[in-house]
């Protein structure tokens, strides 16, 4: 594309940057928690709303979650969500405010500012035609319902772009780790603790010596994590617990690894007379390589460099997203092309707003490039 053309894209975009505010404004004041089926569909009709306001044409529902076609075969997937973390109300104590050019409000930055900048980006591609978007409604529970959607789509595309944040430093994501959860459960048996507590099989302390094999699971070398996250055990304080359970959060840059760690969690058993312990759950993301968006960052940054936003960084990060699925089923990825800010999952979670119609502009000039290949 010749540089004045980009010049034009880029100027167009921040022309719209007032509209792209007022359009996060919107989308942050329908609060959508994954685990609120109303609260979900009534921001997915303000997506749609949006989506069919920039680009002509409403997305369809598959299920609780939204997928908009360009037409034609996919070719480049754009995925997305719009539940958060937030639950029913946050709204009032923490409302959508503009402050020095930055954008704060529950669900700003992950990812409805993501959302915003796809539309409008979007919006200034003259075909759309083989541009998927798929937009889910449960990524921050692990996608549990929409993944089959998101690999079904992908599959065959020539490239993902996924929508989530940026890294530190407004870097893109060119790497994930896989992520996993796991309970661990034992059970035991009940006695008073004062009078004959030899009675008892100490469900507790079957966890804890559990709990601490786990963790010892971990090759922070290779990248591989275990961190225990919730437990709970007993009925009653003067009571030998007879059930206890924690869960683990797992972690790996490698599919060598995730399978390792699962067969040596598996094998855990416990050491204290009288109970047993069962490990239940496993692998929930695949790790995205490094391999799966190299050459995709290599465009990204020509198209940065084209656009006059400078350089542009690459990172790998501990987290995973639906960008895991889509490198897994073969489909070259790139991630981290969403909102530019900080506090994900934080109450200072915000958005730079100068940096919308940038990366609406990269996202677009983007897709345009990887359509010319």
């Amino acid at each position: 594309m010749a540089p004045a053309a980009v010049s034009h894209r880029l100027e167009r975009l921040r022309a719209r940057q007032g509209a792209m505010v007022d359009a996060l404004a919107a989308l942050v004041a329908l609060e959508s928690p994954s685990s609120d089926p109303a609260a979900l569909a009534r921001c997915a009709d303000g997506v749609a709303a949006l989506l069919h306001d920039r680009l002509g044409r409403p997305p369809v529902a598959e299920g609780t979650h939204l997928r908009w076609s360009g037409g034609g075969s996919p070719d480049v997937v754009v995925i997305g969500h719009f539940d958060t973390v937030w639950p029913l109300g946050t709204l009032a104590g923490r409302p959508f405010t503009v402050t020095d050019g930055v954008a704060s409000g529950p669900g700003a930055l992950d990812m409805k500012a993501g959302i915003v900048q796809l539309a409008e980006g979007l919006a200034t591609l003259g075909d759309r035609t083989g541009v998927e978007v798929v937009l889910t409604s449960d990524e921050e529970v692990g996608s549990r319902t929409s993944r089959d959607l998101v690999e079904r789509v992908a599959r065959g595309a020539r490239a993902a772009l996924v929508l989530e944040p940026c890294a530190p430093g407004g870097a893109l994501k060119t790497a994930r780790k896989g992520t996993g959860d796991y309970t661990l459960r034992v059970e035991g048996r009940a006695a008073h603790a004062g009078n004959e507590p030899e009675r008892g099989a100490n469900a507790l302390t079957a966890l804890a010596q559990a709990v601490l094999a786990a963790a010892a699971l971990a090759r922070p070398d290779l990248g591989t994590t275990v961190t225990p996250t919730l437990a709970s055990a007993g009925s009653a304080s003067n009571v030998v617990p007879a059930e206890a359970f924690a869960h683990l959060d797992v972690r790996a840059t490698e599919g060598a690894e995730s399978s390792r760690l699962d067969r040596d969690l598996r094998a855990l058993t416990s050491t204290v007379a009288g109970t047993s312990l069962r490990v239940d759950g496993g692998w929930n993301r695949p790790p995205m390589p490094a391999s799966a968006s190299a050459a995709l960052f290599a465009a990204a940054q020509a198209c940065a460099t084209r656009l006059g936003l400078g350089p542009l960084s690459g990172m790998a990060v501990g987290g995973g997203s639906d960008g895991n699925f889509t490198a897994a089923v073969g489909v070259p990825t790139l991630d981290g092309l969403g909102g530019v800010g900080a506090g994900m999952h934080a109450v200072d979670e915000h958005v730079v707003v100068a940096t919308m119609p940038e990366r609406a502009a990269l996202l677009a000039e983007l897709i345009e490039a990887i359509r010319a290949q």
